[in-house]
């Protein structure tokens, strides 16, 4: 009973402190770790960011359901709901790029066994305008629901159409121009493509197949599925702003978003157990190995199923 009263809002509501709170706890990790010079810390501090990347897109797409439950009421600003949208996508684009950057310096460390000062340096300045933007989302979601912080310029805003809202201008576009949906699908699949291959062939070794190689030399190929992952992101992103309701209405879009943020989890075992890197030429993967490779290749089947499954499965399209 309880998990039929559970909507999209609801899950709003529970995710969208961690984007601020959460990332701002990896924001002070990582200056301490700085201060210090403590590499562990510093590597904890990109996790966070990394993980804060993968929860933000639930908490993007969620927004929308949370909108539709209150928008058009005569009790809440609509131009402080257009304001929220703008600065969360903002928030969102930043948050996406730092926690991709983050995942670089985690993997460049796995590559030559050290932290790089440029990667460092540039998470660094990309999570401090990070947390800026998400501070000003958070602040004006804040104000929707709670008139005693509201800012009266916005408040007494009587134009709905007045706020700024970047992600519904993007979406505009992509509508009126016909060559946008299909060259964005275009690039979806050769993302897709990119990404799967890659996945395929780093767990596929860990069971078993292409022995020949160690897993540190296939393990090189993860950058080119994380800029498949990057590309998929980007594209699907101009699917949702373009037409969101098809999408928060859409129970196969839900188990998407869900498998995506689990194989996202599922990837930090590569990038933070050392189990993995003791496979050498020739040498078969520990159980546990084996295990998250199977799982990994399974999620990602299931975020290709989903995915393909939209026009069917959900009641959109």
């Amino acid at each position: 009973m309880v998990f039929r009263l559970i909507s999209l809002a609801h899950v709003h509501l529970l995710l969208n402190h961690f984007p601020t709170v959460g990332f701002g706890v990896g924001l002070a990790l990582l200056l301490v770790a700085l201060a210090v010079r403590n590499d562990p810390m510093k590597r904890a501090g990109l996790v966070i960011f990394f993980l804060m990347a993968l929860i933000t897109i639930a908490t993007y797409v969620s927004g929308n359901a949370a909108e539709s439950v209150i928008k058009g009421r005569p009790d809440v600003s609509q131009a402080l709901i257009r304001e929220h949208e703008g600065a969360a996508f903002w928030g969102y684009l930043f948050m996406e790029i730092t926690g991709f950057m983050a995942w670089l310096g985690l993997w460049h460390f796995r590559v030559i066994k050290r932290l790089t000062t440029w990667n460092l340096a540039a998470v660094l300045v990309l999570s401090i305008l990070t947390f800026v933007t998400m501070m000003r989302a958070a602040d004006l979601g804040g104000q929707i629901r709670h008139p005693e912080i509201q800012s009266q310029q916005i408040a007494s805003t009587a134009d709905p159409e007045s706020g700024s809202d970047t992600a519904k201008a993007i979406g505009s576009f992509v509508n009126e121009h016909s060559w946008v949906w299909p060259t964005c699908e275009t690039l979806h699949f050769i993302g897709l493509s990119l990404l799967f291959t890659v996945v395929l062939i780093v767990d596929l070794r860990l069971l078993g197949m292409a022995r020949k190689f160690s897993f540190a030399a296939v393990y090189q190929l993860l950058p080119m599925g994380m800029l498949g992952f990057g590309i998929n992101l980007a594209t699907g992103m101009m699917f949702f702003v373009a037409s969101p309701d098809q999408y928060i209405k859409n129970v196969s879009f839900h188990w998407k978003i869900v498998f995506v943020l689990l194989a996202g989890i599922n990837a930090l075992y590569f990038m933070l157990v050392e189990e993995p890197w003791t496979v050498g030429p020739g040498e078969d993967a520990p159980a546990t190995a084996k295990f998250v490779a199977a799982s990994a290749i399974f999620l990602w089947v299931g975020v290709l199923f989903f995915g393909h499954m939209l026009p069917f499965l959900g009641n959109s399209f």
